[in-house]
């Protein structure tokens, strides 16, 4: 007996290889909608992990930058401490720099210099006088800034030819000078004493050696 299949079974296939497909991607849709829900879910609490990381950073940092203006207050209080110790310790040590001014003063005028007038301002001292001659004035200017410990840099500001009248029908040139000169602080002139004996200390024993390392020449013949 023979049977004949009638029915549209090619549709038939073909209806079932469609409903698969639609199938198929109806669960790869979803699936893929599940991997990128759970992509974008890790993707935000990375976020929001490093968002609060953030945060956390920022408040540490405002906190440092507290100290920071803390720390810096401070160094500019015990700067203006210092400052004013300082500038206590300075007037205490400048008591008496009057008397060494005059003191050494009077020791380093030359023979034929007489000052007629001084003024000083903080540690700069404007001496006005007359001197018998300009060689006089060079002489003051050296002992001024060689022979004495308080006295620096010494400048000649302005000399001028002059005259002085010894008697009615007499009279004698000489040269009215001005000279700038720094007096030196009483911690800075003892620096200056101090470095002055070292000196000294090493010239003489350069000139002790030297005889020494004459006697063990030995002479030729």
């Amino acid at each position: 007996m023979i049977l004949i299949n009638l029915l549209p079974h090619r549709e038939a296939a073909r209806k079932l290889r469609q409903d698969i497909f639609n199938a198929s991607l109806g669960v790869s849709v979803l699936a893929g909608g599940l991997l990128a829900g759970v992509i974008f879910l890790w993707f935000q609490t990375q976020i929001s992990g490093q968002q609060e990381k953030n945060q956390l950073l920022q408040t540490e940092i405002k906190r440092f930058d507290e100290q920071i203006k803390d720390i810096a207050s401070l160094e500019a209080e015990i700067a203006a401490l210092r400052a004013r110790q300082q500038a206590v310790e300075d007037l205490q040590a400048d008591r008496n720099l009057p008397v060494h001014l005059l003191t050494e003063l009077v020791r380093q005028l030359p023979d034929g210099v007489y000052i007629a007038s001084m003024r000083q301002d903080n540690q700069s001292v404007t001496l006005q006088g007359v001197a018998q001659s300009n060689e006089r004035v060079s002489e003051l200017l050296r002992n001024l800034g060689n022979n004495s410990p308080w006295f620096s840099k010494p400048e000649l500001v302005e000399i001028v030819a002059g005259s002085v009248a010894l008697a009615p029908r007499e009279q004698r040139r000489v040269a009215n000078f001005t000279i700038r000169v720094r007096l030196m602080r009483a911690s800075e002139a003892e620096k200056m004493r101090a470095a002055a004996s070292a000196a000294s200390a090493a010239g003489s024993v350069s000139m002790a050696a030297a005889p020494l390392v004459a006697a063990s020449t030995p002479v030729k013949k």
